[in-house]
């Protein structure tokens, strides 16, 4: 059944793969990302027809904007039956180093930014009895990480409102569900790597950073991720909600 999705952070890693596999699945999809240039990228890698996918620049931490588009994405196609939040922003530093300013930007898009989307699809989805919608977290948001405090408050607390959305939500036929990632190919990760030294430290673990290895050997893939996304916003889910669903190749144990 061909259906309606509306991702957030379409230009990056992950929401690209979100796409490309919502597309490949034959749904229609609505692509937004701060990032118009990587927007323009990713349409011509879709190949996809005008018919199945709109790119539209979009910054998620204004509410306005996010409802704006998403009345004109049902307007056109109809409702919007899947929801990703893929959006966000990060920024390390020691807690006690931390730069005020840098942690209001990364709360901006990273939990702000998910209320927004969560309260502007939810409400919609909740009128019309049915929907799902899936947050990408990550396993920073679980554990503490080094010079990641402010990242992964960020994540715990969309975390958070998503599965607490979930609860609100349950008895009008809405699912919310929550992908936490662990280290994965991507731009973010790419500038990450790059001052550690590759994949080698990723994967192996850093005792001075009180950081395991990944003990399936390798870092994720953005389809990887997307592959859980997919599963979580699909019918085939359909008794699953609230849940944290964590693809980090064993890398937090479960914590």
């Amino acid at each position: 059944m061909t259906r309606t999705a509306w991702v957030t952070g379409a230009a990056g890693g992950i929401g690209s793969a979100v796409v490309t596999k919502l597309l490949a699945d034959g749904h229609r999809v609505a692509a937004t990302d701060v990032d118009a240039a990587g927007l323009n990228g990713l349409e011509k890698q879709a190949g996809a027809g005008g018919d199945r996918l709109r790119c539209v620049a979009l910054d998620v931490t204004d509410r306005a904007a996010v409802d704006a588009c998403i009345a004109a994405v049902e307007e056109e196609w109809g409702p919007v039956h899947y929801g990703a939040c893929v959006a966000g922003v990060i920024e390390m530093a020691a807690v006690a180093d931390a730069d005020p300013d840098t942690v209001r930007a990364i709360f901006d898009v990273n939990v702000l930014g998910v209320l927004h989307v969560l309260g502007a699809l939810g409400g919609r989805m909740a009128e019309r009895g049915e929907g799902s919608i899936v947050t990408v977290g990550s396993n920073a948001g679980m554990i503490p990480r080094v010079r990641m405090g402010a990242y992964g408050a960020s994540k715990a607390a969309a975390s958070m409102l998503t599965r607490t959305m979930g609860l609100e939500l349950a008895r009008s036929g809405v699912r919310c569900n929550v992908v936490c990632a662990g280290s994965t190919r991507t731009p973010m990760q790419a500038r990450f790597q790059g001052e550690i030294g590759g994949d080698g430290p990723v994967v192996e673990g850093s005792l001075s950073d009180f950081r395991l290895g990944i003990p399936v050997g390798r870092i994720a893939e953005p389809e990887d991720v997307a592959d859980a996304v997919l599963y979580l916003l699909s019918d085939r889910a359909r008794h699953v909600t609230m849940t944290e669903l964590v693809v980090d190749g064993g890398a937090s144990l479960m914590s």
